[in-house]
């Protein structure tokens, strides 16, 4: 087991800056990390690396071990489940030794069975096979790459998408001719996600990032004219709000969503008028939230769909309304539930799908509708285990009775379902092949740990089957916890290789995320964020309770606010885990949300609190930053990764808490951090690249945790 190391850590100087807000003053010595165009940070940077790269070293084999199972349960040339939309159906390919994926089509046969898709085929191979774009062709000469958005035209004849070379997510976008294979001179640099087609398929929308990161404008652009000539349509100058932008499955409209963490408003542009200027649905109100999907009836008229928190509906409920019409105008369809989370909808001609949670897990709803629009009954789509993760997947198509889902679970496999909405019937349509995986060899269970305010608090866990509750067992134990975000039990191919060497896995649905309701993330936020801290002590002092393992053996990992909360879990509690993995932890929080000038700073305020001008929170805030609590004791075996261009968590935020980790914490276990210098905040883009740095991280977790 990696102990004190003969290798001389790197030691960035200090230099201390004074921060000071109202009366309060704090001294940050490593403060200047945040210089990036200074040759020193760069050199501190790389020397950190080779410092990780030399102390595990004795791992070197373990890594190429565990990356060559990783391989081995990977059917490397593989083709997903065909999506139809118009005359053709849309699928990507993975080729062996190719990073990325390569997107094709076909022509549809709406009559009788379609052809299956050879997985081990190569890309536009078969005669009735296109290749649309092929991301490995278009990364080439790049050491990142990302591909944004893909939105086929509604004719079939034109692609628009965009690409990412630096990680930094600011796209170019671009228009291929799917008729020559050709890109069209079109061209827009420093786009966001969001684009959306005009029905004449001349006319495209796309968002622009502000300086801090911040999708804010709509913009049009018509095909073959300049990019000086593209019109505003709409600008969010809120600094708390964020645009999104879609093409409404029914066709009918394009989506403009400005929202922030508690407020939303849309709007609606007529993809048959795309000159026209947006239509608002329903003003801002503070504290209220909604989303619309358009839906177009039988006599064409359209009418909204409409999930909202509006009336104190805290877990939402489902109303409907014509198109035009105030809210006092809405009908309810579904009702708001205090147990049931009405989390979004998906609208097609003859029937609504209603994702909900309940129980702390997710389910599908569907609603059959009449003629008018109206619903007449509903009933649950039943999954392959109660237990698991059940989602709506790709539906491109408005005017069908198939619906696609994607079921999975700690045990099974990821699995695409084509359910018929009349006959309620599923179909198996693709399962993730994993060569050599048997899933009676494992079992999963969730159990419920007792925060010290007495909630309960669930988790998921996986072992291999038989597991002996004795405490020998090493464990890792994973946490999100911010932003309402659910960490559903889904399958992993690359965790086989903890549970193949006896680990036991589980997952801490703590408040912050959303698994049991609105009121579960409510109560780990804000002024309540500690409770995302000691639920997840709580979680693994129940591992350690049951038997399941020791604190000498427990492992915990988190990425970027499940890094913080890595953070703040080893302050707290740095005698409860022997090795923590936080992936580009938002340690340095206080110092981030003091900054109106970083990207996103503002729109993090209705999530963590504004320090700015409220004391109180500021109090707060400092109380659990990872960074300013830092103290002279001892600490878990720390692995910890940035990305020199993370737009999200600056990479100064890890570098920063490695370097006063590095002259304060008082043990010798192995305090190691990692930068990906062509990277951003997602890590390495290529998938061998990404199995290569998993890899490299469970052998850090499997060599302290178990000696090998």
């Amino acid at each position: 087991m990696a102990g004190a190391s003969m290798h001389e850590p790197p030691r960035a100087p200090r230099r201390p800056t004074v921060l000071r807000h109202g009366d309060d003053e704090r001294i940050d010595d490593f403060y200047w990390l945040r210089e990036r165009d200074n040759p020193e940070v760069r050199a501190h940077l790389e020397a950190e690396n080779a410092y990780t790269a030399a102390v595990l070293q004795h791992t070197d084999e373990l890594q190429e071990q565990i990356y060559g199972e990783i391989l081995n349960r990977v059917q490397e040339t593989d083709a997903s489940a065909p999506v139809p939309f118009g005359d053709f159906e849309y699928f990507s390919r993975t080729l062996q030794g190719r990073q990325y994926e390569v997107h094709c089509r076909r022509r549809f046969a709406r009559d009788g069975a379609a052809a299956p898709i050879d997985p081990l085929a190569l890309p536009g191979r078969s005669a009735d096979e296109e290749v649309l774009l092929d991301e490995n062709v278009l990364a080439e000469g790049h050491e990142f790459f990302a591909l944004g958005a893909f939105e086929p035209s509604p004719t079939g004849q034109l692609l628009a998408y965009s690409t990412d070379t630096t990680g930094n997510e600011r796209y170019t976008l671009r228009v291929r001719d799917l008729r020559t294979g050709a890109d069209l001179p079109d061209e827009i640099a420093d786009v966001s996600y969001g684009l959306a087609w005009a029905e004449d398929a001349a006319t495209l929308f796309f968002t622009r990032p502000d300086a801090a990161m911040r999708p804010w404008q709509v913009w049009r652009h018509r095909l073959g004219t300049p990019v000086a000539a593209d019109q505003l349509v709409f600008e969010e100058p809120d600094e708390r709000f964020h645009v999104q932008l879609f093409r409404a499955r029914a066709g009918t409209h394009i989506v403009i969503e400005s929202e922030s963490k508690l407020t939303t408003e849309v709007w609606l542009i007529d993809t048959a008028d795309p000159l026209r200027e947006p239509q608002l649905v329903a003003p801002r109100e503070h504290g209220v939230e909604y989303h619309v999907e358009p839906h177009r009836r039988t006599d064409a008229t359209v009418r909204l769909f409409v999930l909202t928190n509006a009336d104190g509906a805290e877990n939402s409920k489902l109303v409907t309304g014509a198109l035009g019409t105030p809210p006092s105008e809405w009908t309810e369809v579904v009702p708001h539930s205090p147990d049931i989370r009405l989390a979004d909808i998906d609208a097609f001609a003859g029937h609504l799908v209603v994702s909900e949670r309940a129980d702390g897990l997710s389910r599908l709803r569907v609603l059959a509708l009449d003629p008018t629009g109206a619903p007449r009954d509903d009933h649950l789509v039943t999954p392959p285990d109660p237990v698991g993760a059940i989602w709506v997947g790709p539906n491109l198509e408005f005017a069908t009775t198939t619906l696609r889902y994607a079921f999975t679970s700690l045990v099974v496999r990821p699995s695409a379902f084509d359910y018929d909405l009349t006959a309620r019937t599923s179909l198996l349509v693709k399962q993730q092949p994993v060569p050599g995986y048997d899933e009676h060899d494992y079992e999963s269970s969730r159990e419920w740990a007792t925060a010290p305010d007495g909630t309960r608090i669930p988790l998921s866990i996986v072992h291999r089957r038989g597991l002996r509750l004795d405490g020998s067992a090493p464990a890792v134990l994973y946490g999100y916890g911010s932003y309402e975000v659910t960490m559903d039990p889904t399958f992993s191919t690359t965790r086989l290789s903890l549970l193949e060497r006896g680990f036991v896995y589980a997952i801490a649905h703590i408040r912050g995320g959303g698994e049991l309701g609105r009121h579960w993330y409510e109560n780990g936020k804000l002024e309540h964020k500690r409770n995302t801290f000691t639920d997840f002590i709580a979680c693994a002092e129940h591992l350690v309770a049951r038997g399941y393992t020791t604190s000498a053996r427990l492992g915990a990992r988190g990425g970027s606010a499940g890094g913080l909360l890595m953070g703040a879990v080893v302050n707290l509690r740095p005698d409860l885990l022997r090795a923590a993995v936080a992936q580009v932890p938002f340690v340095d929080c206080l110092t981030t949300l003091l900054d109106e000038s970083l990207p996103l700073t503002v729109t993090e305020w209705e999530e963590w609190g504004d320090p700015v001008t409220d004391p109180a929170m500021y109090e707060y805030i400092k109380s659990y930053s990872p960074y300013d609590n830092v103290a002279r004791r001892a600490y878990p075996a720390l692995l910890v990764t940035g990305g020199l261009y993370d737009s999200r968590v600056q990479y100064w935020e890890p570098a920063k808490w490695v370097a006063k980790l590095r002259v304060t914490k008082t043990d010798d276990y192995p305090l190691l951090l990692k930068t990906e210098l062509d990277a951003g905040h997602g890590g390495p883009s290529g998938r061998y690249d990404a199995w290569r740095e998993e890899a490299f991280v469970l052998a850090f977790l499997v060599d302290q945790l178990t000696g090998s």
